[in-house]
């Protein structure tokens, strides 16, 4: 019985006298770059992967499905973007034009980009994606890995999602479990 394997089968250590090697020389505590050209796990956290959820009862079979959709005012509109996966979503919704009034679009309510409702939209939609277990297990081997998004942008008015906003979630989500704020005790100071 192997204590460990870096096979892409084989993602997780099993306990054991050596599975504390990983983390003592620095193997988890690396940065992992997502992205769908990336090897797994990254390319399986990267919002082109292909992992159903489901949100409002809307089904989305991409996360890049679901936050191109949000370019679109129409509701049936919206509701085709969210079944696209991959570049098809990123095309579809790459020619409209939101970032001049910074208007953003859920089941047909205009909100700003810049809002709280907006934020707490993106929460949802993360918390939704967490319940698919092929993400979930992604998530999990990433480790403890500082995720990043070498490709994205960082400017809230330039993007739907920022780096910060992508990873940041994904890190609440794979070190917590949720994206609610996490308090810590016995200072009792936020976390995030």
């Amino acid at each position: 019985m192997a204590f460990f394997s870096l096979g892409e089968d084989d993602l997780e250590v099993e306990p054991g006298p050596l599975s504390h090697w990983l983390e003592d020389f620095g193997y988890e505590d690396n940065t992992m770059d997502i992205g769908s050209g990336k090897s797994y796990p990254s390319n399986s956290l990267s919002n082109f992967a292909p992992h159903p959820f489901e949100i409002d009862g809307i089904k989305c079979n991409s996360m890049e499905g679901f936050l191109q959709s949000l370019k679109f005012e129409s509701k049936e509109m919206q509701e085709h973007v969210c079944t696209l996966v991959g570049y098809a979503a990123k095309k579809k919704g790459s020619n409209k034009n939101w970032k001049q009034s910074q208007t953003l679009y859920w089941r047909g309510v205009p909100m700003k980009r810049s809002s709280q409702e907006y934020q707490d939209l993106l929460d949802r939609a993360y918390t939704e994606l967490y319940k698919n277990e092929k993400f979930r297990a992604a998530l999990d081997a990433s480790g403890k890995a500082s995720l990043t998004h070498s490709i994205g942008k960082s400017k809230e008015g330039d993007t739907v999602l920022t780096t910060r906003e992508f990873c940041s979630r994904l890190t609440k989500l794979r070190d917590y479990g949720t994206l609610k704020q996490v308090t810590l005790n016995p200072n009792n100071k936020n976390l995030f």
